[in-house]
């Protein structure tokens, strides 16, 4: 064998392996993360075995009251009465936040007042003020203060039961909100502010294009909680007598009190279902939002799921492959 054959037969036959490349990674063991989950999972499985195995709780009763005509109809009740709470707090939380950063010293004044007198006086004592309004103001009327009056209506004919709950809801609502919106404006870097006014973009254009995008990050997440909040406050208009979901869970509770945790139970049900609705459209709104703010959107849960399953068919198939 010459000299250059026996170098070539020694030479390695690729690149040399970086140091340690042989060596199998091992994860760090966290025992502690593990027994907890376990702790976990057994509490879980003895509340949830509790929850389906009690009699107390007749499931059979609950099945049959879930999709009952009149708990349907008191579910549509409290959908319209949140819904237009929602919208009308919102506008009045808007022109409140506005108010409050104005320059005026009136509107800034008045919107304070409003803000602190309805966050301090407690929902129900407002819906109760406003279900006995007509007794003290029995005819309202438009004019000149303390001058002729343009023109009068009688309050009972238009203050009925949905207009005095959605009323009620909606000065709440506002001043709750107003803080909200004031806050997300307020987040707003004052740079942008200082951008738009170099640029001479006037005043509207600056705030419905430039400031309010930006203040929509901060005012979602908040203002979905308030939502949340106000579909649960719903049931307090029971108390202008108002049958909403709660209330007529509660009517039939008196006719049927064989079936009061039954019933219970489907008005939870039903909160729980209107509150993760209000939670998914929060979360895409936030996607939505973001846009601009971030690199990359953050991935939806359907795409986190499609993501850990190929992640665990890659998993199997290397251990497959060993």
């Amino acid at each position: 064998m010459s000299l250059s054959e026996s170098i070539v037969r020694a030479a390695p036959a690729g690149p040399p392996e970086p140091p340690g490349a042989a060596e199998r990674v091992l994860p760090l063991r966290r025992p502690a993360r593990w027994i907890a989950g376990a702790v976990v999972l057994v509490l879980v499985a003895q509340a949830g075995h509790g929850l389906l195995t009690n009699p107390f709780y007749q499931w059979d009763r609950f099945a049959y009251w879930f999709l009952r005509p009149v708990v349907l109809e008191g579910m549509w009740i409290t959908l319209q009465v949140a819904a237009y709470s929602a919208l009308l707090g919102l506008a009045g939380g808007v022109l409140l936040a506005l108010g409050r950063l104005s320059g005026n010293p009136v509107l800034r004044s008045v919107s304070w007042t409003y803000v602190w007198l309805l966050r301090s006086v407690p929902l129900i004592v407002v819906l109760l003020f406003l279900n006995n309004l007509s007794a003290l103001y029995p005819t309202l009327s438009i004019g000149v203060p303390f001058g002729p009056a343009f023109f009068s209506f009688d309050e009972s004919r238009l203050a009925t039961d949905t207009i005095v709950a959605v009323v009620g809801l909606s000065v709440v609502e506002a001043a709750y909100a107003a803080e909200v919106v004031r806050a997300g404006l307020l987040s707003v870097d004052q740079g942008q502010h200082e951008a738009a006014a170099a640029l001479g973009l006037p005043r509207r254009y600056q705030f419905t294009r430039i400031v309010f995008p930006q203040a929509l990050r901060a005012i979602v997440p908040a203002y979905v909680n308030l939502l949340i909040g106000l579909v649960k406050a719903t049931s307090l208009v029971f108390y202008v007598s108002l049958l909403d979901l709660f209330g007529t869970v509660q009517g039939l509770g008196s006719t049927y009190p064989g079936d009061v945790v039954p019933l219970l139970l489907v008005a939870t049900v039903w909160y729980v279902i209107l509150t993760s609705v209000l939670s998914a459209v929060q979360y895409h709104v936030e996607r939505y939002c973001a846009r601009g703010a971030l690199r990359s959107l953050p991935p939806t849960p359907l795409r986190r799921a499609r993501a850990g399953l190929e992640e665990l068919r890659g998993r199997y198939r290397k251990e497959a492959a060993r």
